[in-house]
Parts: structure tokens; C-alpha cells; sequence
């Protein structure tokens, strides 16, 4: 609903005081970093892909945002590294690969507020874990929603709203949702240790 694919039946969705159906779609859009579950590649190289956002983004800026997604190693190895040409569909890079480029494009683009819809499936947990401790490090004045199925990617967040058949069952951080949420507290006992629950 934030970036209007959908808009809401009730109530209002408001970025600095300003409902965003009263703004321009192209307005509302630059605000905006939305990073889809499936990542979505482009044909063309990787450096193109990356300034997909920002056309006139730097080297240095491409480099950063590959840093923080941890695409570094992988963009390395690839035959010319940011010049590699993504083939029609992504077929030559993997779907770990196809979201953390994914996550660079926005990050390139430097919005005000980034939606992460699900977008770290595809990854395994030492990368998702490391992504996350950068963006919250490196994105700490920008908003940043994150939705997730995983606990533990979305365990450190300031505020977590549980949604159970459309309807928000819990707000609060972690510690008080495994106190006062039953069904928040189901999810992560299935996921998470005991240590982690405690």
C-alpha cells in the first residue's frame, strides 16, 4: 500500500504529514526504495542495473551499496565484474545473487524509506544476518520496513506488527511481543532457540 500498488479502503497512509494519494505517483516513488521478494534484474550490465534509481551515481556510490548488500565477492568474480552482462531474464546469475543486486539498486538510489518485502529469502542466514547489521548501521536516517517470515530478520527492529489473516494481532519490539503475544510467541519458538527465546 505505501508505494500505491494497492491503495487503502480505510483510514490513511501519510509520509511527513501528507497523505500519499494527494501526492504525484512519480513524488511518491522517489521517496521510495521497494526491494520485491523475487528480485527483478534487468538486461544490460550490473553497473546499469545498480544506477537503475540514480543514473549519474558514482563508482564509489555503486561500490558502497554493493558493500552493504554483500555483493562485493560475487560482483568480483563475475568476467568484468560491474560490466558483466545480466542475460534476458537473470538466468546467469543465482536468486541469492539476483536479490542482493536487487537490494544495491535501492540502496544506490538512496531513498527516504526502504521496503524490504520478504527480500531476504533467498538468502542464507550468515548473509541475511550480515546484511541486516549493515543496514542497520548504514541506514540509521532513513525509515526502514522490513517484511519478514523470519524471526531473525526481524528480531532487532524497533517496532514489529504480527499480521495473522490480514488482521494485526501484536505491536511492540521482541521482548514484549514474546510476553504479550501468543501467536508472535508460536512463530518464534518454532524458529528460534531457547536462548534466544529467554
Amino acid at each position: 500500500m505505501i508505494p500505491r500498488f494497492y491503495d487503502v479502503t480505510t483510514g490513511s497512509i501519510k509520509i511527513d504529514g501528507v497523505d500519499i494519494r494527494e501526492m504525484r505517483q512519480d513524488q511518491l516513488h522517489d521517496k521510495i526504495g521497494y526491494i520485491p521478494q523475487k528480485g527483478v534484474l534487468f538486461s544490460g550490465t550490473i553497473a546499469s542495473n545498480l544506477r537503475y534509481g540514480k543514473v549519474e551515481a558514482t563508482q564509489e556510490e555503486l561500490n558502497d551499496a554493493a558493500a552493504i548488500a554483500q555483493a562485493t565477492d560475487f560482483i568480483a568474480e563475475k568476467e568484468g565484474g560491474y560490466d558483466f552482462e545480466i542475460a534476458q531474464g537473470a538466468t546467469n546469475v543465482s536468486g541469492g545473487q539476483k536479490q542482493r543486486l536487487s537490494i544495491a539498486r535501492a540502496l544506490v538510489k538512496k531513498p527516504e524509506i526502504y521496503i524490504f518485502d520478504d527480500s531476504f529469502s533467498a538468502l542464507d542466514f550468515k548473509t541475511d544476518s550480515a546484511l541486516r547489521k549493515q543496514i542497520h548501521e548504514k541506514l540509521s536516517d532513513a525509515t526502514v520496513l522490513i517484511v519478514g517470515q523470519r524471526v531473525s530478520t526481524i528480531l532487532n527492529a524497533d517496532q514489529i506488527v504480527v499480521l495473522e489473516n490480514g488482521s494485526i494481532v501484536g505491536i511492540g519490539n521482541h521482548r514484549e511481543l514474546l510476553e504479550n503475544c501468543p501467536v508472535y510467541y508460536e512463530i518464534a519458538a518454532s524458529q528460534l532457540t531457547k536462548e534466544e527465546l529467554a
